[in-house]
């Protein structure tokens, strides 16, 4: 496969656009974490972005445009004072009431959806140049109220340190090395153009070009066995179009091979479980819920964040691995 560079025209527009999504999003999060107006000069301050503008002039045109962003994106945006009597510096705001979603009703299988995406989501917080937005609007003297804000900032929960920087060099488009275990051979190291990271069979596997072999390979995120380090720019080579990352992990891996478990749930819990279930039966006052097992310290991992909504029956092995990690959770706890 050869590589198509991205040109430098295309690179410096890619960059700015980032600068301006980043830049609006800031603004919003600066609008909404306060009820308060606030006047220009105190958003020129609370938005990080704003501070590349030489001139006040140059601030302004680009606020202006900002604001007509915010509006066309039907991002509720007014202008207003603290006092209608007195014609004081226009203050800004966004109407939160207006910005808030109506009350939303979910069937059960969607809220067994939703609790698959929240294991994938390991927190909502800020990001860092939204968090500093926010101080900056404590030294103004604006108190935020970051109980308006919705997290900004998704990140996977995975036991693999290798995740993280292959995940940013994927959506990078960055080419790195790394030294890789194969199963039963010697740990070697490979240079690969990262395309994209799946989840099979609660196993993360990086679907890439592999330069030594000049060839598309898979990588199980768990046998990494080092530091990943880049060796190039950012947008240094293409993904190729149509890829279906896994299928190509499905045809390369195979079926793993599972087993069963059985899961005492009690009623109403366990959404995400039941709706994977081979079978749920009504034992008394819990549920007896039977699920395929492929990787038993991942699956321990999920079943351990129900805490007593689930208890392990069967297999042992299984039992045995929640109840490790609960017990090491409270002996920190204590």
């Amino acid at each position: 496969m050869t590589s198509t560079p991205t040109t430098p025209g295309g690179a410096a527009a890619a960059a700015r656009g980032a600068r301006r999504t980043e830049r609006l999003l800031n603004l919003v999060i600066a609008l909404s974490a306060t009820r308060r107006w606030l006047t220009k000069e105190q958003i020129r301050t609370a938005v990080p972005q704003y501070a590349d503008c030489a001139t006040t002039v140059a601030f302004e045109r680009m606020f202006e445009r900002d604001k007509e962003d915010l509006r066309e994106l039907g991002v509720p945006l007014e202008t207003g004072g603290e006092d209608p009597l007195f014609e004081d510096e226009a203050g800004y705001r966004i109407d939160r009431d207006a910005y808030a979603l109506p009350e939303i009703h979910f069937t059960p299988g969607e809220l067994a959806v939703l609790s698959l995406a929240s294991r994938v989501w390991q927190q909502a917080s800020l990001a860092g140049p939204a968090t500093r937005a926010l101080v900056k609007l404590r030294s103004l003297g604006v108190e935020p109220d970051e109980s308006s804000l919705i997290g900004v900032e998704p990140r996977v929960r995975t036991a693999e340190p290798a995740f993280d920087p292959l995940y940013a060099a994927t959506r990078d488009r960055a080419p790195v090395s790394f030294t890789y275990r194969r199963a039963g051979g010697e740990p070697a190291v490979r240079h690969v153009e990262p395309w994209a990271i799946v989840s099979w069979h609660g196993r993360w596997y990086l679907v890439g070009h592999d330069r030594d072999r000049d060839a598309s390979r898979v990588f199980r995120l768990s046998r990494v066995a080092s530091a990943v380090r880049r060796i190039g720019r950012p947008g240094s080579y293409e993904v190729p179009e149509g890829i279906d990352a896994r299928a190509v992990v499905a045809r390369t891996v195979g079926t793993v091979q599972s087993r069963q478990a059985r899961l005492q749930v009690r009623p109403g819990a366990g959404l995400a479980l039941r709706r994977r279930a081979r079978s749920v039966e009504t034992a008394g006052e819990e549920d007896v819920v039977v699920v395929d097992v492929s990787d038993v310290e991942m699956t321990a991992d999920e079943l351990a964040g129900y805490g007593a909504d689930v208890v392990v029956l069967e297999p042992e092995d299984l039992r045995e691995a929640v109840l490790r990690r609960l017990r090491g959770a409270a002996g920190v706890h204590a």
